[in-house]
């Protein structure tokens, strides 16, 4: 399965990526705020590639220019997400992307890929206390906040540790795709100059208000 967004590509993991992984996964920014050790040699990337990244529903995020993977993204099922028809999502991106919006890029097109094509009615997304990059991820996606559970045992790194879960429902997707829309209507006015700056964040607060999507992007 390949799946394309404005600016990337994902698709499965090979083994020829790990160099490019090892890249990415063997800095200390990266693993070890979602409970993951970092890559300690090009050979450690290809065993995760072979027996993690190796998991149905788990693809390289490849910028389209070069075809490279950046990152990772996917679904799977755990404590959260036990139901036939509901994941958790997961991610990261290299370091050197980050702030570029590529994340919520490719999350966006995740989640209608698993209500549209998967038959997926809930999708859980968690993260542990201190990694904002995450939380605000999420945010900009719409999930709607769920708990706090303290406690939990991160066995990669030898840690017990506070986490949140998030959740999307597909009903609540359909909501935030409705509100990109209008904001998409709102944004093509103010490039026309049909609206003022003024006249449109005013519109804009108000949507965000009617509609419950403080904070989504």
């Amino acid at each position: 399965m390949i799946i394309e967004t404005e600016r990337l590509i994902l698709r499965p993991w090979g083994e020829d990526d790990a160099e490019d992984l090892y890249t990415y996964a063997s800095v200390p920014d990266i693993g070890p705020p979602a409970g993951w050790p970092p890559h300690t040699s090009v050979e450690n990337s290809l065993e995760i590639i072979r027996t993690v990244l190796s998991a149905p529903e788990t693809y390289a995020v490849c910028l389209k220019e070069n075809g490279k993977p950046i990152g990772s993204i996917g679904f799977h099922r755990n404590d959260l997400a036990e139901a036939n028809d509901e994941y958790e999502l997961g991610y990261w991106i290299g370091k050197q992307f980050w702030g570029q919006g590529l994340i919520p890029e490719a999350s966006r097109e995740m989640l209608r890929y698993a209500f549209e094509d998967l038959g997926m009615n809930r999708i859980w997304c968690g993260y542990y206390d201190g990694n904002e990059k995450s939380r605000r991820v999420q945010e900009k996606l719409g999930f709607v906040y769920q708990r706090k559970t303290e406690g939990i045992e991160v066995s990669l790194l030898g840690e017990i540790r506070t986490g949140h879960s998030s959740l999307m429902t597909k009903e609540r997707w359909q909501r935030v795709e409705l509100f990109r829309h209008q904001r998409k209507t709102l944004d093509t006015f103010l490039q026309n100059g049909a609206i003022s700056r003024a006249q449109y964040d005013k519109s804009f607060g108000d949507l965000c208000e009617l509609m419950e999507m403080q904070g989504v992007e």
